[in-house]
């Protein structure tokens, strides 16, 4: 149970994070992506030892997943990840959660939780 809330408050705590980024990217991509329906997904990655590499492999699963992405087409875009100890929670926008675990196949990340997002808070929410 300890487990379920602390992932939980996790995933609050990053769309509270993420929430006035998104909601550009979101204004962004509807005057952009005419034909498609964008959705926000956050991805937990398990990665033992994450938080402790170096920023050059940071660079080198970055490209990798940016040349994936450019060989996927504009279907799917990857926002931006925090980095934590033993995980990674990533921020994408894709038409479909396949679209989001077909990347990580083919890039060789694990995708261990896909949730799609259904709204943004933040402290503005509270106004």
């Amino acid at each position: 149970m300890k487990t379920i809330t602390n992932r939980c408050s996790m995933l609050f705590f990053i769309l509270l994070l993420t929430g006035t980024a998104l909601r550009a990217q979101q204004t962004n991509n509807q005057q952009t992506q005419k034909t498609t329906q964008m959705k926000t997904f956050v991805i937990e990655r398990e990665i033992p030892g994450v938080g402790q590499l170096s920023a050059a492999e940071l660079k080198a699963i970055s490209q990798t997943s940016c040349g994936v992405l450019k060989e996927m087409g504009p279907r799917i875009q990857w926002i931006h990840s925090y980095v934590t100890g033993n995980k990674i929670y990533c921020i994408y926008m894709a038409e479909n959660e396949e679209l989001v675990r077909e990347h990580a196949r083919k890039g060789g990340f694990p995708a261990n939780f896909v949730n799609e997002t259904f709204a943004i808070i933040s402290p503005a929410t509270a106004e």
